[in-house]
């Protein structure tokens, strides 16, 4: 990253202030400030201009002693030179202050019952990498048990957060959102909060007229949005089969899970397997994966110029790989198994460009099927009704853009650990994920390179 330097203030004259005294009675001439005595030959013949400007005597006796006026004309000259160069210089020294202060914000989002602590590797790593124009700040608003109370309220907490941050930092121009696991999904509805449209405006910032305006895009927080990352993010919920590895694919576990989520984790539970809300009502994710009429869920997440998704293609004892990498289960292909140069365990990287479609849809099947999957939970109707909603929200996030990730901790001493290692939730216990930090790193930096190469032009 390019770090602003230092700009010294042209070089000025700065004229000293003195005051000139009448001669005295003795004939000799008082030595003033920046004067030079006529009494030294050699001063009035070897004078030359420098740093500091000065004039023979000789000079002095060209003014009028005797009149105030001049005197008092010449004073505010002075005065008005000495603090002309000093309001500039604090012009200067202001302008180069503004570009040596951080004007991106990385906020850093966790997941389930963590806390900001869970960041220290990624936020040092990130500072280290990306330098001091960014401004990395991991969020602390929904530590712990708060991440039970519901998607949708952790978002707004977040939001608000967000705001809070930027308006103390003044000098922030760019927002980019790096989440883990459930925290993708409170970014994702932080990010619909915070979003206003994009408009016309005229180039001095006036109310448009026609031939004289351009197209501000979106803004998130009131700032450019630039990328959306997550790891290991639920993006289509969760549900039993081949989902939960932890449920061991046994059938009473998978017939359970749903029913009894809410209680260990609250709305947010029957959120991650959308059975919230009544029957007739699409669920939350569902909604979040299109434009609704009270947020724009589409809209906030392709304001963003980048949107990357790192999953982890197996040993995730919590999110598995087709929700995290938002793709069906015929999608799904045998990854391979060497990692990218310089990147270790990451071992893909494809991107999937926008499908045109409708969009998602909450469509009558869909209804009947989640009222079965509430009143009588099954792995059958669970299975179907997961079936039809995924697809929907497949669909609508597809009409975006997405980078994939896909990383594999196969060869590490013990792999079940995947999902803190894709982050290092510990730098002692997880650091086989440095090798992704450092491409969510890259990636950053190769948005920035870009976005000033493609200004500059």
């Amino acid at each position: 990253m390019s770090t602003a330097s230092w700009i010294q203030p042209p070089c000025r004259y700065l004229p000293d202030r003195g005051r000139f005294a009448k001669r005295r009675s003795s004939g000799r001439a008082r030595q003033f400030p920046g004067v030079v005595s006529a009494s030294s030959p050699s001063s009035s013949s070897s004078s030359s201009p420098s740093s500091s400007c000065s004039c023979g005597y000789s000079e002095i006796f060209n003014f009028e002693f005797g009149s105030s006026k001049n005197w008092n004309l010449e004073g505010l000259r002075v005065q008005a030179m000495s603090a002309t160069a000093q309001r500039n210089f604090s012009v200067s020294k202001g302008d180069t202050d503004e570009k040596n202060e951080p004007d991106h914000l990385l906020v850093l989002v966790h997941g389930i019952l963590a806390s900001p602590s869970d960041w220290l590797y990624v936020e040092a790593e990130m500072k280290r990498r990306l330098g001091r124009r960014f401004l990395i700040y991991a969020s602390s608003s929904n530590t712990f048990t708060k991440t039970f109370g519901g998607v949708d309220g952790a978002g707004k907490r977040l939001a608000e957060e967000v705001r809070q941050v930027v308006q103390k930092s003044k000098s922030l121009k760019k927002i980019s959102f790096l989440a883990h696991s459930l925290g993708g999904l409170f970014a994702r509805h932080a990010v619909a909060v915070l979003y206003s449209a994009a408009m016309s405006q005229a180039s001095d910032g006036a109310v448009s007229k026609p031939g004289n305006s351009h197209l501000v895009k979106g803004r998130i927080a009131g700032l450019e949005p630039m990328n959306f990352i997550t790891l290991a993010t639920p993006h289509l919920g969760v549900r039993g089969r081949k989902q939960l590895p932890f449920l061991l694919g046994v059938p009473i576990l998978e017939k359970l899970a749903a029913p009894i989520a809410p209680f260990f984790v609250g709305r947010t539970g029957s959120q991650l397997f959308l059975t919230d809300g009544k029957a007739y009502k699409p669920p939350l994710l569902l909604r979040m994966a299109s434009d609704a009429d009270d947020l724009k869920f589409l809209s906030a997440l392709g304001a963003f110029r980048s949107r990357i998704v790192y999953a982890n293609v197996s040993y995730d004892h919590m999110v598995g790989w087709r929700t995290s990498s938002i793709r069906r289960e015929t999608e799904l292909f045998k990854p391979p198994r060497r990692s990218l140069d310089g990147y270790k365990h990451v071992v893909d990287v494809v991107y999937c460009p926008p499908v045109s479609s409708e969009g998602a849809h909450f469509p009558p099947e869909a209804a009947k099927a989640k009222e079965a999957a509430q009143s009588s939970p099954s792995p059958q109707t669970t299975l179907e009704y997961h079936e039809i909603v995924e697809d929907e929200m497949i669909r609508g996030l597809q009409t975006l853009g997405w980078k994939k990730v896909d990383v594999s901790f196969h060869s590490t001493f013990w792999p079940y650990l995947a999902h803190n290692n894709i982050h290092v939730k510990s730098e002692r216990l997880y650091k086989a994920g440095a090798g992704v930090v450092a491409h969510v790193a890259d990636s950053i930096k190769q948005q920035e390179t870009s976005t000033f190469i493609t200004a500059s032009l």
